[in-house]
């Protein structure tokens, strides 16, 4: 998973300064709406509106966009879009599995736009249940470095259900069961500790190591997916080294 934890990362970087801010805003707009919808507006009953909240936060979204989402989607303002989940499930190039997390509040535009993207870019839809099982779902909180090492991380998370945590280079991943997700960031925060985000993710079982070539395909696909304002996440079960990175890279 390393290489692809760390894709993620570096990507989530340039995400936060290039021109699809505008886009990434939207998904996160999208995650408070829904999350204020299903468990109310509260931020201190609401762990998931919380940690939505914070990661839109970090990802320098404005105050008042958020504070707009939180009352759309709670129904004290009008205007919020009956937003569904739906998962597509398929493979990229290499025999890659992907699963494709949507939200929507049109299921024929969605089903659309992913076809599109998949087959324009190497890749093929597959039927419900065939690469899902692939995946397990999972708590990550993702912690930036600065001054931290991995033991000054496990030490303040252990005793809260941390699985693991990986080291992803400027970043640590905390990883645990999702129902222990409230647990772990509640406990890097009472040891003064800061992180980034607070999801819960996919996390592949087995993955499929890829070369340069193989990774740029990849790359495209996933690229072409996340374009779409209907898909919220793209998971996907590829590894890439280190020295496969740094050649895609140059």
């Amino acid at each position: 998973m390393s290489g692809h934890s760390k894709w993620a990362t570096t990507k989530h970087k340039k995400a936060v300064i290039d021109a699809r801010r505008g886009k990434m805003f939207a998904k996160l707009i999208k995650n408070i709406e829904v999350a204020a919808r299903m468990g109310g507006g509260d931020l201190d009953g609401n762990p998931t509106l919380y940690d939505a909240v914070q990661k839109a936060k970090k990802s320098s979204v404005p105050n008042d966009n958020i504070d707009r989402a939180v009352k759309r989607g709670s129904g004290a303002d009008a205007g919020g879009a009956d937003y569904q989940t739906i998962t597509y499930e398929g493979y990229g190039p290499n025999g890659v599995a992907v699963l494709i997390e949507c939200l929507t509040d049109n299921r024929n535009r969605a089903a659309t736009e992913v076809r599109t993207a998949m087959t324009r870019n190497g890749g093929a839809m597959a039927d419900p249940g065939s690469v899902a099982y692939l995946f397990a779902r999972k708590g990550v909180v993702i912690v930036p470095k600065a001054e931290l090492s991995e033991d000054d991380v496990l030490l303040a998370v252990l005793d809260a259900g941390a699985e693991e945590v990986n080291d992803l280079g400027e970043s640590f991943e905390v990883v645990s069961e999702p129902t222990d997700l409230v647990p772990v960031r509640t406990a890097l925060q009472e040891a003064g500790i800061d992180y980034d985000s607070a999801d819960q993710n996919f996390i592949p079982s087995m993955s499929v190591p890829l070369d340069a070539e193989g990774a740029k395909k990849v790359f495209r696909l996933i690229d072409a997916l996340e374009d779409s304002d209907e898909v919220q996440n793209v998971y996907a079960n590829f590894d890439v080294s280190d020295e496969v990175m740094a050649e895609v890279d140059a």
